[in-house]
């Protein structure tokens, strides 16, 4: 059998073993449904503030009660919930891998399902629960039911083989689409489309959206996983399934003279032999090159000592920073707005954020391939430190066109800035780790985020509602983390390269020795 009929053969007998066509598109279809509805609604939090404190949600704590008037404890109170929501959504990556791990898929799914109509129920019944804080509960139980429904289908990614990479692209774009939601809620309400849409109601309604959910996991969705979250980052990098061949056997990657060279040259090794197939040592020459020479640089290392490196807290401590800054600004946005300018202009800004924030995700998911798969790994780094730092100096500038250019930079930037850190990831510490360190990474900063509280009270009292010294601190630590981290990876960049042509230098004289030596007669 030759080199180039191989992968097709592969692919056709890993295709012999899934389910029908049709049960195939019905399962994605459902995913990316339920995704759009409750993968990160969560994120939509400044298009809901404004229906919250119409409908006088924490309205109590304020000594004025006139509705559609925010008071700072109100402020702070409603805040609240977002801040502990995004800290529990990233947080529960974790959990939810442990859980996909060993349970698989569709009770992972159940569980979220069961999750989210909880908190559908709490936030319907937020006014008449007075126990305990319904309103703050539902959102952060909301906010948790996210990943469960998000990540268990993750492993779709592979049930058509060979478009792995526009599926996940696909349930990306859900997720990030799915801020929505509450945009529209908020359009519903104060247009009066549908007469008295309270939260009452509307999260009445919404519980259709777990019922939903459920009833694709019992009937539609997969026993079992298709792929694991190692493998799907494998697939997304390098196109090669978990044997070591494409998925795609027309993927130009793997050309039929590359795959000649590389066998001759493993048959020039002659007896050192090759854990790797020539497919995966392709795929490694190629993103050693994409990448700048660190792809590679701890894929052999054990998990401890990979979370010891410099290569992952750096990556942790710029992560978290980045997390903090965006999502203080989608809670604060309506305040920071109203400092800045007149009502007019803050409602105006605050309108066209929330049309842009789920829009984003979608128009950026072509672009980020474009950037992630023809630069290197410190010029994408690069680029993520001066886009953060322009979004942060524009959104202290009392200048409407550079208030508006900060918004569309930084919805372009939320989905590229996690893409980037996935793969940063993968090239750095490898496939069989990935799960564990991206989700440690993305878990950190997420509890992190707690200081978030911090901030908005600094704030509201010690600087009188001025957001720029918190704004200006932020994009300083921004500054001072991303130096850091590009310097860092500049100096063994330049370290692996040293290390590489020593390397390869010693392989040719090995080579050379090979080829001149004659046995004695």
């Amino acid at each position: 059998m030759t080199s180039e009929t191989t992968p097709l053969v592969a692919t056709l007998s890993h295709s012999s073993h899934l389910p029908s066509l049709n049960l195939r598109i019905a399962q994605v279809g459902c995913a990316m449904l339920w995704c759009l509805f409750s993968a990160g609604p969560v994120f939509g939090f400044a298009a809901l503030k404004p229906v919250l404190v119409a409908q006088g949600v924490y309205s109590e704590v304020c000594d004025i009660n006139t509705l559609n008037e925010v008071c700072i404890e109100q402020d702070l109170k409603l805040n609240k919930m977002f801040t502990m929501a995004a800290v529990v959504t990233n947080a529960t990556a974790l959990i939810v891998g442990s859980i996909l791990d060993n349970f698989g898929p569709k009770i992972t799914g159940i569980i979220g399902s069961f999750i989210i109509a909880i908190a559908a129920f709490l936030l319907s019944q937020g006014a008449s629960i007075t126990i305990f804080d319904a309103y703050l509960i539902g959102y952060v139980t909301l906010a948790f039911g996210g990943p469960f429904v998000f990540i268990s289908c993750f492993q779709l990614a592979n049930s058509f083989p060979g478009n792995s990479g526009l599926i996940l692209a696909l349930l990306t774009g859900c997720f990030d689409t799915s801020s929505a939601l509450f945009l529209f809620y908020r359009i519903v309400f104060q247009n009066n489309y549908i007469s008295n849409l309270t939260l009452n109601k509307f999260f009445k309604f919404y519980l259709i959206v777990p019922v939903f959910i459920f009833l694709c996991q019992i009937f539609i969705m997969p026993h079992e996983s298709y792929k694991t979250i190692e493998d799907i980052a494998k697939i997304s990098e390098t196109g090669l399934d978990e044997s070591g061949v494409p998925l795609d056997p027309e993927d130009t990657r793997y050309s039929s003279n590359e795959v000649l060279t590389v066998t001759r040259s493993r048959s020039r090794r002659g007896s050192i032999k090759s854990t790797k197939s020539v497919f995966e040592e392709i795929a490694d020459t190629r993103l050693k090159k994409i990448s700048g020479g660190i792809f590679g640089v701890l894929h052999s290392k054990p998990m401890i000592e990979q979370f010891k490196s410099p290569w992952w807290y750096i990556m942790c401590l710029f992560t978290t920073i980045q997390m903090l800054r965006i999502n203080y600004f989608v809670a604060t946005i309506a305040s920071q707005m109203t400092y800045y300018f007149d009502d007019v202009i803050s409602i105006q800004l605050n309108k066209f954020f929330d049309i842009a924030l789920p829009l984003g995700g979608i128009i950026s998911i072509p672009f980020i391939g474009l950037i992630l798969d023809n630069l290197h790994t410190y010029a994408v780094l690069c680029i993520l430190l001066c886009v953060s730092t322009a979004i942060g100096v524009f959104g202290m500038i009392s200048i409407q066109f550079l208030q508006y250019l900060g918004i569309i930079l930084l919805v372009l930037y939320r989905p590229f800035y996690y893409t980037a850190v996935s793969d940063y990831c993968v090239k750095v510490f490898g496939y069989t780790t990935f799960g564990t360190v991206y989700g440690a990474i993305i878990c950190f900063s997420g509890m992190m985020n707690l200081l978030q509280t911090y901030l908005d009270n600094a704030t509201h009292f010690t600087f009188n509602n001025n957001p720029t010294p918190v704004n200006g601190t932020l994009v300083s630590l921004t500054l001072i983390f991303g130096i850091g981290m590009l310097i860092f990876i500049k100096s063994q960049e330049k370290e692996i390269i040293r290390h590489n042509i020593i390397e390869e230098t010693l392989a040719d004289e090995d080579d050379d020795q090979i080829q001149t030596f004659s046995p004695p007669n």
